[in-house]
């Protein structure tokens, strides 16, 4: 049994709950539009920074339903998990590992949704920006729970796991600043 510790349990279920909530709004915002055309999402910000656009597109349900019911359903399971981790309950090692194996997954959905939202929609929706916000985190934090203690190239994945992570970040927020800085330049100058 591996046992998070507080510096992972409570990270794990704030991350769960923080994706859990953008995914929900997201869904609630989803099904809104879906059943009245001329409603108006809360997170339209303006013609770059706009949900509408990406909810309306192709990818916003790629397995056939919307995306958003994914990250419910993903982000209850690490929510629960993190319950139990911060009452100090253990969990064999395979239920950190199909954790880890649904968090890669994510991670890899989200590169896709990522390339989708910034070079094919033209568009950010901020609640999906959340989610690609804490995924990678989460990650980390279980990445850490399962080889926390291997030897080899799992530990040195395990020591350069947060430098992985902040890589990440700089990329994702280098990409969208590249790919709309007339929009970036415009908000700023008013």
């Amino acid at each position: 049994m591996i046992s998070a510790p507080p510096r992972s349990a409570w990270p794990l279920l704030l991350g769960g709950l923080i994706g859990w909530g953008a995914s929900v709004t997201l869904l609630v915002e989803k099904f809104k539009l879906f059943t009245d055309s001329s409603y108006v999402p809360s997170c339209n910000i303006d013609q770059v920074v706009a949900c509408t656009a990406v909810m309306q597109s192709d990818q916003a349900a790629a397995f056939g339903f919307p995306n958003p019911i994914i990250g419910v359903v993903g982000f209850s399971v690490v929510v629960t998990l993190g319950v139990l981790s911060v009452a100090g309950i253990g969990f064999p090692r395979w239920i950190w590992g199909g954790l880890w194996t649904g968090l890669l997954a994510g991670m890899g959905f989200i590169f896709w949704l990522i390339y989708s939202a910034v070079f094919q929609i033209r568009a950010l929706c901020p609640w999906c920006m959340v989610v690609w916000a804490v995924t990678p985190m989460l990650l980390v934090i279980v990445t850490g729970q399962l080889w926390g203690r291997s030897r080899g190239l799992l530990q040195v994945v395990v020591e350069w796991r947060w430098t992985v992570a902040a890589i990440y970040y700089a990329v994702v927020i280098l990409i969208v600043y590249i790919q709309f800085q007339d929009h970036w330049r415009d908000v700023i100058s008013g």
